[in-house]
């Protein structure tokens, strides 16, 4: 404990420290105790807890009542010293000897001086380090014989160069350590003994207790100014770096204090000149802009409000910064400004036309919103359409269009992968960083009131624990809501309602409904062969032509390879891929022209492997011959239309029924359906209604690494299973698709357009179909009708009229052997029963 802690401890200090020389002399008069003739000395011993006094060092110790008072009044009363020791640990309140460290220090108490609390104070003063030998009394203080430790004095080369060393390093700390006086080193140059020299340096500086004590327990005095000069360079490592690091805080103090004094300078100088400050020009410039500005009376007054907060805050402080920012959202958000639209229906049919080929639904529908708007353009409410279909279909570009024909600006924002309210929302003023959710973001960027505005994939938001962002949507894609969207940024209402919201998605089925709800729906449906030849023709290959810098009647497509292209080369519902292969040719053939090599100008579809390389997909074919248990299903996918054959092979078994190919759980439940429905109908099919438990129906669909699954092929399963089980050939020119019942009724299904193609493409003669689905022929090309007959049936037995052969007069083959195997059997029975008989 340092002295001055000591001082303002007293009750007096000015009085105590007047008095020092006194008691310091009074010290000094205390003898040393006299050894006896084995050179052992006995003395009370003074317990010390979280203090070491080292010989030669003056410190003030405070005592409590108990035996360390008892043993400093004996030892005062008899005039002579103590032996201090101290605690191994600090923390036991009942010390034993063995609690004690060996080591200790004869040392001299000064006058005892009452504290207000109750305790007393005193001066000490080490004299000599002492080993403890042998403990006398325990009670009611212990009384210890001890032995005197001699040092030695005398000092070599090698002990002056310690000395010195630590001199050096004991002047950096005290030049670093504010809290050490200049004199300590004087102190310490005038210091001759090395053991006397470490013990005072240890002293000074602040080292932990257990380095105090192990110092203490090394009676060598060089060993022990080893270990000390170790610690004080760790000290002045710890110095250096606080020096430092108070320099850099102090040269920033200095730098805001001569930044603060000069702008002062300037305000008085501006002052002067008549200028003003330029604080105060900034205040002036934002309230002008907000008065120039046509904002709303609530966005105004809350403008304003903010200014006013702002001038009276000095122009460093740290909120400055982030009332600025919101003052700058505020005013650079359109509020009021707005394109007019061109509400023209012509033009707008011209501008999609152009762009699109295709797409009727989506563009009847943008068509009738203009007509309306013309008829009543003072209508507030605009729609919000969602954009349905698979990737590449022109979703986003048909929304660049439309944005064309009517005039206004478009904005797109990408939320695949937002998991954030706040991406929506914003965040609170409060947040470091904070900013308006990216609608307004957006909206600042499009710079008017009516853009029309494009959140692309919808359907890929995503939600954990920072909220949900589709439902921070269900106010912005709301006419009833959004004409007051509330961000937690700008805490003001913004209209949104005269934006034109359109959304893209891949699938509904990611969608919340509360969401779909409030989007009108457009699908997408996916372009068929010969809406994909023709958006080649108009726009793909006439944009590649001109990027690969080719001239327009260098290279030429007909319409083979395209189809060729088509189907061997890409197996998309877009355009994409189908894109970039038109592409490679071109850039083959402009590297052909760069290189002066002739190079084909029309390309021929046998062409194409050699410069695409082997074909990557391959069609499913159609049966070439009328087969027994093989029907031909249409099936949908999101790349169009595929026929899918479905196999059903009969075995001896146990009445089983296996489903293969990777099918789901709609389909296995469409094959139970098919083959309960057959069962029913045994007797008109002429079959044996108990063969089906000692036979075993395997129903594979080829391609077994796709996934399939759905109702439509229920018709088609339960054709190849009659067809298995009668021995009656299904007709390899006849689709079908439906969905059946236990009771043989045809359900109508989805993907009409996309699988009449397919059955086309393929080479089919006649597609089954449910007859409610006749009103989804209509979007079905007339050149497809024509060429396909399209039957509609309600009926399974219609299906079976169609599909198969007429059964032949006789019984089916299959009834016929059955039946026989039954009659053997019996015959065979009753055989063995005479033979017993006769026994």
């Amino acid at each position: 404990m340092k002295l001055d802690d000591w001082f303002s401890r007293q009750e007096n200090p000015d009085d105590f420290s007047s008095s020092l020389n006194n008691r310091t002399e009074e010290l000094y008069r205390i003898p040393n105790c006299q050894p006896d003739d084995d050179g052992l000395i006995e003395a009370p011993v003074l317990i010390l807890r979280d203090i070491v006094v080292f010989p030669h060092m003056i410190s003030p110790i405070f005592v409590t009542p108990g035996p360390n008072l008892l043993a400093i009044q004996e030892a005062q009363f008899n005039g002579q010293t103590v032996i201090s020791m101290a605690l191994r640990d600090p923390e036991i309140e009942d010390p034993q000897p063995e609690d004690l460290l060996p080591i200790g220090v004869e040392m001299a108490v000064g006058r005892l001086l009452s504290m207000p609390d109750g305790n007393n104070s005193a001066l000490v003063q080490g004299r000599r380090r002492v080993e403890v030998l042998e403990f006398v009394r325990l009670e009611p203080f212990f009384r210890v014989r001890a032995r005197i430790i001699e040092e030695p004095t005398e000092v070599d080369r090698k002990l002056d160069a310690l000395m010195r060393t630590t001199r050096d390093l004991f002047e950096r700390c005290v030049q670093l350590d504010r809290s050490l006086p200049e004199e300590a080193h004087l102190f310490s140059l005038n210091i001759s003994e090395p053991g006397w020299l470490a013990d005072m340096v240890a002293t000074a500086i602040s080292l932990p207790f257990q380095d105090r004590q192990t110092l203490l327990m090394i009676p060598d005095p060089q060993e022990r100014l080893k270990r000390v000069n170790r610690m004080l360079a760790q000290e002045l490592d710890v110095l250096q770096l606080e020096d430092e690091i108070h320099s850099r805080v102090q040269s920033e103090v200095d730098r805001s204090q001569r930044e603060f004094y000069l702008r002062e300078q300037m305000k008085a100088i501006q002052t002067e000149l008549g200028e003003g400050d330029v604080w105060t020009r900034e205040i002036a410039e934002l309230r002008m802009r907000i008065d120039q500005s046509k904002l709303p009376e609530e966005v105004h007054t809350q403008a304003l409000k903010e200014v006013e907060r702002l001038a009276q805050m000095p122009a460093m402080a740290p909120e400055v910064g982030i009332i600025r920012t919101y003052l700058d959202w505020v005013l650079d958000l359109p509020w009021v400004e707005e394109t007019e639209d061109n509400l023209d229906v012509r033009h707008a049919a011209e501008v999609l036309e152009k762009y699109h080929f295709g797409l009727g639904k989506a563009k009847d529908r943008i068509l009738e919103y203009i007509a309306v708007r013309s008829l009543k353009p003072k209508r507030s409410k605009q729609p919000i359409l969602c954009f349905v279909g698979p990737p590449g279909t022109g979703k986003t570009s048909l929304g660049r269009s439309i944005a064309e024909a009517l005039g206004r600006k478009f904005v797109r924002i990408s939320l695949g992968g937002v998991r954030d309210e706040a991406e929506i929302r914003g965040h609170r003023r409060t947040y470091i960083g904070a900013l308006p959710g990216r609608i307004l973001q957006t909206m600042r960027r499009a710079g008017t009131v009516n853009p029309l505005f494009m959140l692309d994939e919808i359907d890929k938001l995503g939600q954990d624990f920072r909220g949900d962002p589709a439902s921070a949507l269900l106010e912005v894609l709301d006419p009833e809501q959004n004409f007051a969207f509330s961000d937690h940024y700008l805490e003001l209402a913004y209209d949104l309602s005269k934006v034109m919201f359109i959304t893209t998605a891949n699938s509904l089925g990611a969608i919340p409904a509360a969401l779909l709800d409030r989007m009108e729906v457009i699908e997408f449906p996916g372009y068929i062969e010969e809406e994909k030849i023709e958006i080649s023709r108009r726009f793909l290959i006439p944009r590649q032509i001109e990027e690969s810098g080719l001239e327009e009647k260098e290279i030429i497509f007909p319409d083979a390879t395209l189809r060729r292209l088509i189907r061997e080369y890409t197996y998309e519902a877009g355009v994409r891929n189908l894109e970039r292969e038109i592409g490679r040719i071109c850039r083959k053939a402009a590297r052909l022209k760069a290189e002066n090599r002739r190079h084909l100008n029309r390309i021929a579809p046998s062409a194409l492997e050699r410069i695409l390389g082997p074909a990557q997909f391959f069609e499913t074919e159609a049966e070439r011959q009328d087969e027994i248990g093989v029907a031909t299903a249409i099936a949908w996918t999101e790349n169009g239309g595929e026929i899918m054959p479905v196999e059903v092979l009969i075995l001896d078994g146990k009445g089983t029924l296996q489903i293969t190919g990777q099918v789901g759980e709609v389909m296995q439940e469409s094959a139970q359906a098919a083959l309960s429905y057959l069962k029913s109908r045994s007797h008109e099919l002429k079959l044996d209604s108990t063969i089906y438990d000692r036979l075993d129906v395997h129903i594979h669909i080829p391609e077994g690494a796709i996934p399939k699954d759905g109702p439509s092929a229920g018709i088609t399963i339960a054709t190849a299973l009659i067809s298995a089980f009668t021995e009656r050939p299904v007709y390899k020119d006849v689709g079908m698709t439906g969905e059946i019942t236990l009771r043989g009724r045809v359900l109508p299904i989805g993907g009409v357009r996309e699988k009449v193609l397919a059955a086309h493409r393929a080479g089919l003669k006649t597609v089954i179909l449910p007859e409610r689905n006749l009103k989804d022929l209509v979007d079905i090309p007339r050149k497809v009708r024509d060429d396909i007959k399209i039957v509609p049936v309600v009926h399974m037995d219609q299906v079976l009229e169609i599909a198969l052969h007429p059964p032949t007069e006789s019984e089916p083959k299959k009834a016929k052997r059955v039946q026989g195997e039954r009659k053997e059997k019996k015959a065979g029975d009753d055989e063995n029963a005479s033979s017993v008989a006769v026994e």
